[in-house]
């Protein structure tokens, strides 16, 4: 039987005092993807919706709303932001609402980038 003074110097089971532990690697947070909100052109949508759109919903000067307006109509789409996923869906969500309240048929559309 060890005596009591024995018993008090030693470390627990598993404690060892010459036990190294490695460093844990430190994992680098990724960003979250991010997700292209885009316009697209139709033949019925007055040009002056599509730059009140693109102001109220993208806080897009009045200049550079009418620049994107412009090439969604000539190219058929443009991309009018890039955001977190929640935030894309978001905007997606409020354009296509507020377009049918309005009885306009644009389209806005997601895709990851």
């Amino acid at each position: 039987m060890a005596s009591a003074r024995a018993m008090a110097e030693d470390p627990p089971p598993g404690r060892g005092t010459d036990t190294v532990l490695a460093p844990r690697a430190k994992s680098k947070s990724q960003r979250p993807p991010l997700y292209k909100v885009m316009l697209l052109n139709d033949d019925y949508t007055p040009m002056e919706f599509v730059v009140h759109v693109l102001e109220r919903f993208f806080g897009i000067t009045n200049q550079h709303a009418v620049d994107l307006m412009l090439t969604v109509h000539r190219k058929g789409v443009a991309v009018v932001g890039v955001f977190s996923f929640e935030i894309a869906e978001t905007k997606v969500t409020q354009v296509m609402d507020y377009a049918r309240r309005n009885q306009h048929p644009l389209q806005c559309t997601m895709e990851k980038e």
